[in-house]
């Protein structure tokens, strides 16, 4: 998509009055992927945000209260792996969940992600060791504690488990968090519709205000320059953007909505995250901003399941970033 906005393949939408109800903070979300000049291209339509999945029954058994900060988020592993509980439950055995959910949230909750990548671009092949920004010298600390949750907080076959496993073995109370999406509690509620969830950004530093919740754009509207039927195309974009229309597809997906008079979201697994989208308290994943030739999910998956260091995993994501930049 990128691509073609960034080629004027899309068509303008910024005379729709639609265009005017999408809120700012949503419509930069958009622009952290690509522009083109005058024109807004892509209307988002519904967002995703994503964080920490915690069975509220487990917490209230431990006495526990939702971590705020990296080293209260600590205490609660060692207290839930003391009472003989899995803190996280982890499917390393399908690296997109590595990625989605371990690096992302752990990069995504102590860098400023747009920042970083916006001075990442501008480097371009002058990327590595002694540049002002990379992927080694950014984020170290955050990757070093993802390896240290993923080897001592999570299930002992969690090498073996795959996203499947992880939705049963949640919904079964095998664990106390879960690093996932929205997308998978209605996986869970198929095992345990009684299930007592909530949601919660992890938190990655020592200062409370620093948490963030990672999102993405699910769905938006674009309209390409080259259709045979644009004006067709717009009455039924404004339709889709009927309040009544908009809000009930977002209740419907557990999504957050993106106009100035959206509905916040009333389910009580999702109500926990409504003050950070309100805020703005959110970044996009931070590995969705590599370029998929760049095997991201593997590098990750390679340090959670053993054998990989950290400095020089992020030392390859460097060296395939300059050399990408390059053929550029």
């Amino acid at each position: 998509m990128a691509r073609f906005m960034e080629r004027g393949a899309l068509s303008d939408l910024s005379d729709l009055p639609e265009a005017e109800r999408i809120l700012p903070e949503i419509q930069g979300l958009v622009d952290q992927y690509a522009s083109y000049p005058g024109r807004t291209s892509v209307l988002p339509y519904s967002v995703m945000a994503a964080s920490v999945i915690y069975n509220k029954d487990i917490f209230e058994e431990q006495g526990l209260e939702v971590p705020t900060t990296y080293s209260e988020l600590i205490e609660v592993c060692d207290q839930l792996k003391a009472a003989g509980i899995d803190p996280f439950y982890a499917t390393f055995k399908d690296p997109w969940t590595v990625s989605q959910g371990w690096f992302d949230y752990t990069v995504g909750g102590s860098i400023d992600v747009a920042g970083f990548y916006d001075e990442l671009n501008a480097l371009g092949t002058e990327v590595g060791p002694d540049s002002p920004v990379s992927f080694e010298s950014t984020m170290t600390e955050s990757v070093t504690r993802m390896t240290e949750l993923a080897s001592n907080y999570t299930n002992a076959d969690a090498g073996s488990r795959g996203y499947g496993d992880g939705n049963v073995a949640f919904a079964e109370g095998k664990a106390a968090m879960y690093l996932q999406g929205p997308w998978a509690l209605g996986e869970i509620a198929k095992t345990n519709p009684d299930a007592q969830l909530g949601m919660f950004p992890l938190p990655m530093t020592e200062n409370a205000d620093d948490r963030e919740v990672r999102v993405n754009i699910d769905l938006a509207a674009w309209i390409p320059e080259a259709s045979k039927h644009k004006e067709e195309a717009r009455e039924f974009l404004q339709y889709l953007f009927q309040p009544d229309v908009i809000n009930a597809y977002n209740a419907a997906q557990l999504g957050f909505g993106t106009t100035i008079d959206a509905d916040p979201v009333t389910d009580p697994r999702l109500v926990e995250l409504q003050p950070y989208y309100e805020s703005a308290a959110f970044y996009q994943g931070p590995s969705k901003a590599i370029p998929l030739t760049i095997p991201t999910e593997n590098y990750m998956q390679g340090l959670v399941t053993g054998g990989a260091s950290v400095d020089s995993t992020l030392s390859t994501l460097d060296a395939d970033w300059a050399r990408l930049a390059l053929r550029q």
